[in-house]
């Protein structure tokens, strides 16, 4: 590998591993999330919760990134890990932990491979209703295999924005942009797995999603499908810094882009990165 790109061959290699390894760790959730019963969680923080499932979905898939590619580094929600490694693996083993514990179906795996501090590869997978979204860089995103785009709206009156939030942001910031949001006519909703809400817009299912501040095993995944799928996004991650420590998270249909992020008081990315996206990365063919 070089530094600022990496070999045809070597992406290829992760992009199987990246479907195949999501597969079976998604298998595995939904075992434990049909097994579990009442109660059976902890809170790692307030609404932040923490299930056996997690860890257990989070070792498997450790153990099989690190089977295959054990020069790579792996950066997970539950154990950590480093981000020095050229290749990294961002992992979520259960995003939506909190429906994961309650009975709801709206959980998912999120697993994205990022080389050189670039996302190149990102899987979403909810296993309780078996929707996969798999995206590469400049190649395509899809869902269950058919090709995704964002909404098409140009009217903020006309659309549905879903907010996250997080204790790392005072509540008064997400009250003023739940206002702003309202004054623009949006509908506002809240699914409780940031991975899945950025998946929903790269379908073009809602029309926005924002997080004050938001982790990147939660969003790298989702960002990259956003992008692929047409949609404009805020310019996390910037560097391997953001990785570790996360910040503020924008993703929107094109056509109502400025206005959500007026309301959010998050900046966009500029254009030019979006055009990047639709181009494939620089890949080495030769061994």
């Amino acid at each position: 590998m070089t530094p600022n790109n990496i070999k045809k061959s070597e992406l290829e290699k992760r992009e199987a591993a990246l479907h195949s390894i999501t597969l079976t760790a998604g298998a595995l959730a939904l075992e434990s999330y049909r097994a579990r019963q009442p109660g059976d969680f902890t809170m790692k923080g307030q609404q932040d919760f923490l299930t056996e499932a997690d860890a257990l979905v989070e070792e498997h898939i450790r153990h099989a990134i690190y089977n295959l590619f054990p020069e790579d580094g792996l950066l997970g929600e539950e154990t950590g890990g480093s981000v020095t490694n050229a290749s990294l693996w961002v992992v979520d083993p259960i995003d939506g932990t909190a429906n994961f514990a309650r009975g709801i179906d709206h959980f998912c795996i999120s697993i994205a491979f990022v080389h050189n501090g670039e996302t190149l590869l990102g899987a979403i997978y909810n296993p309780a209703t078996n929707e996969m979204y798999l995206a590469r860089k400049g190649q395509y995103v899809t869902k269950n295999g058919q090709a995704l785009r964002v909404s098409n709206i140009t009217d903020t009156h006309s659309s549905s924005f879903e907010l996250g939030w997080s204790t790392r942001v005072p509540e008064s910031v997400y009250l003023t942009i739940m206002k702003s949001l309202l004054t623009s006519g949006t509908n506002i909703r809240r699914g409780a797995s940031g991975a899945l809400a950025l998946a929903w817009v790269a379908e073009g299912r809602t029309d926005g999603y924002a997080e004050s501040h938001m982790n990147a095993w939660d969003c790298l995944a989702g960002l990259l499908m956003v992008r692929e799928a047409g949609g404009r996004t805020g310019a996390f991650p910037k560097t391997h810094a953001d990785i570790i420590h996360g910040g503020p998270i924008l993703a929107v249909a094109p056509g109502v882009a400025e206005q959500f992020s007026h309301d959010t008081m998050i900046s966009l990315a500029a254009k030019s990165m979006l055009a990047e996206t639709n181009t494939a990365p620089e890949l080495e063919h030769t061994l």
